[in-house]
């Protein structure tokens, strides 16, 4: 575990070489591109020796194997949710023509619930609300948002995360008001 990482050249080889046909089974059976499989192949491998090269992130040795499947997972999904957002923005393009089958009461009902959202956000901390304003309104770059927010990828998804959880919890508190 220390030549891994601290850079050993035969070791992190052999590492990769042990890994790599199953990461490959694992993603061939999901992922029908051979270019996308050896890019998340890769992405996997980055991120694993990413991890064991900074201090504290695997804190158990005799579990690494999971934790190269479990990243592999995660880099997994992350495709599948980029992928899924093109093919929405590939059948956004009419978007902008006003659907005639909405009647009034949908429409209605859209800008309540626009009304809610905007005061939810008014409840929360500044800094809760200016992260869900720039990542789901604006819809934001990520990394111009971690910029202004001056924190990395990583700590961007610990602070989205809890300014969900703040948001949920002030709209579950609104809703037998509403």
């Amino acid at each position: 575990m220390e030549r891994l990482c601290s850079g050993d050249f035969r070791t992190e080889s052999h590492f990769v070489a042990y890994f790599s046909e199953l990461i490959q089974l694992k993603l061939r059976s999901r992922v029908h591109s051979p270019q996308v499989v050896a890019d998340l192949r890769q992405e996997t491998f980055v991120r694993v020796f990413t991890a064991l090269r900074s201090e504290g992130r695997v804190k158990q040795p005799e579990r690494l194997g999971a934790f190269v499947n479990s990243v592999c997972n995660n880099v997994l999904l992350e495709h599948y949710r980029s992928a899924s957002r093109e093919n929405l923005m590939e059948d956004d393009e009419g978007a902008d023509v006003p659907d005639p089958s909405l009647d009034v009461v949908s429409i209605l009902t859209h800008k309540e619930m626009e009304q809610r959202v905007r005061q939810v956000l008014d409840e929360l901390p500044e800094r809760d609300r200016r992260l869900l304003r720039a990542i789901f309104l604006e819809e934001r770059d990520k990394d111009a948002v971690c910029h202004d927010f001056g924190v990395d990828r990583d700590y961007l998804r610990v602070l989205l995360h809890r300014a969900k959880q703040a948001f949920k919890a002030v709209y579950l508190k609104k809703i037998p008001a509403v």
